[in-house]
């Protein structure tokens, strides 16, 4: 017998060789009819996989994202059989599983796969999922795996870069596929198929290598969970800040600027402005000191910081100058910046916590197929802050961040949300810097915060940044999808790789803690998540125009233009739309511009100083003077700006 500890730290004992379904059908006969997958021991393993000694489990079904990851990435494995069957000269490369459905690149060969077949692909899913085959896994040689899959050089080459005794068959139906897992028991549970889209992905993701067929695809246990989620799916599309941006003129992308380098127009600009400002304010209230650095630094500066061994392959190509052997880059982060402005002068022990904050613009190559809108670009503005402090400091530090967090989500109505404690994975330490003793003490100061915050926390192992573990606020949108915004790392590395000190009370030379914060993330991103979160109605404090004024006809627009002086002169954000047209289509018209108030304007209201007041949404709100129309206004801005 082998004991199974279960969530509840309950201890249960069953023959050796039991498998998760059968622990799950012990526990309750409903139970094992949802469950999907199940952890040992911290390892994602198949249901039908026998545990042979003690073990902690925790079993998941289709709310976990473990039973979701199971779901999805044996749904990869069913659409390629069924692309086997249709085109059977296809080679397969890879089809993990991502945060919504899977996705499978392939080289179909001499045949070309287009939209047209997406319905024929779902038919054949659907039927091969009806016939309950297994997904079994194998263990397999490395000589083995290499001769069975000859016939497929994308499998050759990841076999290669696998060590033997560690590779895994799985079998379903006709279709073999080398993977890791786990699987669903049996194709039965898959019941609802959409094939979404069709895309180019080079393999890889090496531009230089063959470009393959990327097909997505989503599978739900329920018919009704894929109905819902098409109508979540055509709402992201009205939402797509892409759309948005070029109804509202917020920004434009130019191809002879260049690929992934975003062009503001003034209503963005001004948008992306007042943010700024915005939490300017806000660090200014929590002790922040501007500094300013420039777009280009040495190529030393980041063999220094660590950066340029991690990324430099990826980055811009160094920007050579006149002088020999001289070299510099375009700048790939802040912090290196930073340090080197803390180190230009001495400093005490009473000065810390020195905090430094920048809007500070960043360049990092992204391949082109990769590039996505504001979303994923190759030059964006961090509203990067860098805290140099004591170890006494520190846990209060990191706790006064969080709460600048939380006061953004507030003002800008992010509500659901998680916080992720990203740490180092013990078993790939060559992906990190630093010393162990200070990795642990790192996260020890994040783990205790955020418990004296009462934050409830998930922890992902391996997610750390390579200098330091980190604390990482992932926000659901008003559709339910899920974005990374906010970030808090812990780093006791860079200011040992660059001799940072402080004169202690001692009077010895001490070494400070730098904490890196990014509330937004990077301004382009924060802006492309927020129209979508609000589908463009931005709050009223943020929207770039408050109030358009509709003269009712050209005989009115005089008295227009004295209404747009008049809440001007009141700090109200407003345009006047004195087009020749008539008041119905002025009104629909900027109803699409997404301005929060309309305010009409004829005879009435000429001669009683006086606006019509149309809201966004909520039609007629009554008629009002020009003063208590921008009093009304300038309050709703202030309690929305309340902290």
């Amino acid at each position: 017998m082998i004991k199974i500890t279960l969530p509840d730290q309950s201890v249960r004992e069953y023959p050796e060789n039991v498998t998760g379904y059968e622990i799950a059908k012990s526990i309750s006969p409903r139970l094992a009819k949802e469950v999907l997958s199940i952890t040992v021991n911290d390892q994602l393993w198949d249901l039908n996989r026998e545990i042979k000694q003690d073990a902690t489990i925790r079993l998941h079904k289709w709310e976990d994202e473990e039973g979701k990851h199971a779901f999805w990435h044996s749904s990869a494995h069913l659409m390629a059989e069924a692309l086997q069957a249709l085109f059977p000269d296809t080679k397969f490369g890879i089809g993990p599983a991502i945060e919504n459905g899977f996705y499978y690149d392939i080289d179909p060969g001499d045949v070309t796969i287009s939209e047209t077949d997406l319905p024929r692909i779902e038919k054949k899913m659907l039927e091969l999922a009806r016939e309950k085959n297994d997904y079994v896994r194998r263990d397999i040689s490395k000589d083995e795996a290499l001769k069975f899959f000859s016939h497929d050089p994308y499998k050759v080459e990841l076999i290669n870069d696998l060590e033997d005794g560690t590779i895994t068959l799985y079998k379903q139906g006709n279709f073999t596929d080398l993977c890791r897992g786990p699987h669903l028991p049996n194709t039965e549970s898959i019941k609802a198929i959409k094939i979404l889209s069709l895309a180019g992905a080079y393999w890889r993701g090496d531009e230089k290598r063959k470009q393959l067929t990327r097909i997505y695809g989503i599978t739900f246990p329920k018919q009704k969970m894929l109905e819902e989620y098409l109508l979540k799916l055509e709402e992201a599309q009205k939402r797509d800040h892409r759309k948005i941006g070029k109804e509202l003129d917020l920004f434009t992308f130019s191809s002879k600027v260049g690929l992934g380098l975003p062009l503001w127009m003034p209503r963005g600009a001004m948008l992306r402005e007042r943010l700024e400002t915005f939490l300017k304010k806000v660090q200014t209230k929590y002790g922040y000191q501007p500094v300013i650095t420039p777009h280009i630094g040495n190529k030393e500066l980041y063999v220094t910081s660590g950066h340029y061994a991690k990324y430099g392959a990826d980055s811009f190509q160094p920007i050579h100058t006149p002088a020999e052997g001289e070299e510099f880059l375009l700048k790939p982060m802040n912090c290196p910046h930073h340090c080197e402005i803390y180190r230009a002068r001495p400093h005490s022990y009473r000065d810390l916590p020195i905090r430094y904050a920048e809007f500070g613009t960043v360049y990092r190559y992204e391949q082109s197929g990769e590039l996505h809108g504001l979303t994923r670009v190759r030059g964006f503005t961090q509203d990067d802050a860098h805290i140099f402090c004591r170890p006494d400091q520190l846990k209060d530090e990191f706790k006064k961040v969080i709460d600048i967090i939380f006061y953004i989500f507030k003002t800008l109505d992010f509500k659901d949300y998680i916080a992720q404690i990203s740490l180092r994975d013990p078993n790939n330490s060559e992906k990190y810097i630093g010393s162990d003793e200070n990795w642990e003490k790192a996260e020890r100061a994040i783990v205790e915060a955020c418990q004296e915050k009462g934050l409830n926390t998930t922890v992902e192992t391996g997610e750390a940044a390579f200098y330091g573990p980190k604390l990482d606020f992932m926000v659901r949108d008003a559709i339910g999808r899920k974005w990374q915004l906010g970030t808090i790392q812990v780093d006791y590395n860079l200011p040992e790789r660059f001799g940072l000190e402080y004169i202690g009370q001692d009077n010895s030379a001490h070494r400070p803690i730098m904490i890196h914060r990014a509330p937004f993330g990077s301004m382009e991103r924060f802006v492309a998540v927020l129209i979508e979160h609000t589908a463009g109605k931005f709050p009223l404090w943020l929207t770039p125009d408050q109030a358009v004024i509709l003269p009712i006809s050209e005989k009115y627009n005089e008295y227009a233009e004295k209404v747009l002086n008049l809440l001007n002169n009141s700090d109200i954000r407003a345009v006047l739309d004195d087009r020749n047209e008539k008041i119905g289509k002025k009104i629909r018209d900027n109803e699409l511009k997404r301005i929060p108030f309309l305010l009409i304007v004829g005879e009435k209201e000429a001669e009683s100083d006086t606006v019509s007041v149309r809201r966004q949404g909520e039609g007629d709100q009554g008629t009002m003077s020009i003063e208590d129309f921008a009093s009304l206004v300038n309050k709703e801005v202030e309690d929305m700006l309340k902290s």
